[in-house]
């Protein structure tokens, strides 16, 4: 993204302060090795300034100057195996949440989808075609995590399309102190016995489920 200062002679510091936007890996998974080496070229080569995300999803280098862009994108391509994002009247860089690879609630594999189409339109993400910014995110669930229905033109929303499946061992294991309730978060001070109906059934907005003859029922409608 070109950015020029309208008074290069009185701040030539900042003649030119382009934007780069770099595509962000797989649900934004980094090691810490990968980050230390983007931050240190972008210090050496820019102005040290990040957005880790912009609205986008991609990694937003903020500020440096025309002689130093192919120089990133040399680094980034030949030494870090990395590309750069979508920018301007084009496909913008395709954006994901964790998915099925750490959550629990995903119904499909976000990662998946988002690189086969990431490959697939390659192009449009470099080359603008388009007569405005378009973008694709995928989003496991409808918690939307990375605003899907917000902030894309197609949305990619996973929803769980069969009957609600109840291990009833896990319930009555639940009930009966096998495991902590609420995953230990409460387990600070002694609450009392724990109340299925009281601590699930009855919080319920729907009030969809109710517990009768040591089993967990779901009206799945």
């Amino acid at each position: 993204i070109g950015r020029y200062c309208d008074q290069p002679e009185t701040f030539p510091g900042v003649a030119h302060f382009h934007t780069m936007r770099i595509n962000q890996p797989g649900a934004k998974y980094y090691t810490t090795e990968f980050l230390k080496k983007l931050c240190d070229l972008w210090e050496f080569r820019g102005s040290g300034v990040t957005n880790m995300h912009g609205s986008t999803g991609d990694i937003i280098f903020i500020g440096t100057s025309t002689p130093q862009l192919e120089e990133i994108f040399y680094e980034l391509t030949h030494n870090f195996n990395q590309d750069l994002g979508g920018s301007g009247s084009n496909l913008r860089t395709p954006s994901d949440c964790i998915g099925s690879s750490r959550c629990e609630y995903s119904c499909y594999d976000t990662q998946a989808i988002c690189y086969a189409l990431t490959q697939e339109y390659q192009d449009e993400l470099h080359r603008p075609a388009f007569p405005y910014k378009f973008k694709f995110k995928f989003d496991g669930c409808p918690n939307c995590c990375v605003a899907s229905i917000a902030r894309a033109d197609i949305s990619f929303v996973g929803t769980w399309k069969d009957d609600i499946k109840i291990d009833q061992e896990a319930v009555a294991g639940y009930v009966g102190g096998e495991f902590a309730p609420n995953g230990g978060a409460h387990s600070g001070r002694d609450w009392g016995k724990f109340d299925i109906d009281k601590e699930v059934c009855d919080l319920c907005p729907t009030k969809c489920m109710k517990y009768e003859g040591g089993k967990l029922l779901i009206n799945n409608k």
